[in-house]
């Protein structure tokens, strides 16, 4: 069984090369790894193009800064593996945690599996407050609208049976792309699993991108996602 794994990079000069490698560290499955370029800036696409080109198997460079979303989307309409996983390029998340996230559906237990930040006894990097608690009122505020209890909904770590992933028409650019594939999946009763990962957050002096305005923009995606659509 051939796992895709889709790396949406923006800026991750310092990180990139690590990711990869922490992958490829992963012996248990055939993988495809594809990288999205989102148009970085900082040497980045360099170092895909040159240092590491024989490590990936596709890598696709955005004319121009378009977003989380557009990048998995353009990650998953070139996958070929029968999983896809979605792992971030800034080594936030690690990929040791592969097979908790991919077992259950290889066993046909599950059709998506969601890493949490919040449950499970791996090491998780202690961070800012008020940023879990927006984590939280979020998931919160989706579990409300789709009826399932899942505790991390904007985590990264998430795996899908490729079949049903690449059958939901996704529009979000931005990080939007999380509340609304979490509700077009809750939409379709799928058979949804949740499983404790390991985290290193980063800081904003560390380079972490996400922001209030995408919270703003969540809220918005959960709205829209499981009422309008």
């Amino acid at each position: 069984m051939k796992i895709s794994i889709i790396i949406p990079c923006y800026n991750e000069s310092k990180t990139i090369a690590k990711v990869i490698n922490r992958i490829l560290e992963q012996k248990l499955y055939d993988k495809e790894i594809i990288v999205i370029d989102d148009y970085s800036t900082d040497g980045t696409r360099d170092i895909l193009k040159n240092d590491l080109k024989n490590l990936i198997n596709t890598l696709i460079l955005n004319d121009k800064n378009y977003g989380k979303g557009y990048s998995v989307k353009r990650g998953i309409d070139s996958s070929d593996g029968e999983i896809i996983l979605i792992q971030d390029a800034d080594l936030e998340y690690d990929p040791s945690d592969y097979p908790k996230l991919i077992e259950p559906i290889k066993k046909d237990f599950a059709d998506v599996v969601y890493g949490s930040r919040f449950i499970g006894t791996d090491e998780k990097r202690v961070l800012n407050y008020w940023h879990s608690v927006a984590n939280k009122l979020l998931t919160t505020l989706s579990n409300m609208f789709t009826n399932i209890n899942l505790t991390d909904m904007e985590v990264c770590y998430k795996a899908f049976n490729a079949k049903i992933i690449k059958n939901i028409k996704l529009n979000e650019n931005r990080f939007g792309f999380e509340p609304e594939i979490t509700a077009k999946i809750a939409k379709k009763k799928l058979r949804i699993f949740e499983v404790g990962v390991k985290y290193y957050g980063r800081t904003y002096l560390e380079g972490k991108k996400i922001g209030w305005k995408d919270g703003i923009s969540a809220i918005r995606c959960i709205i829209k996602y499981n009422l309008f659509n």
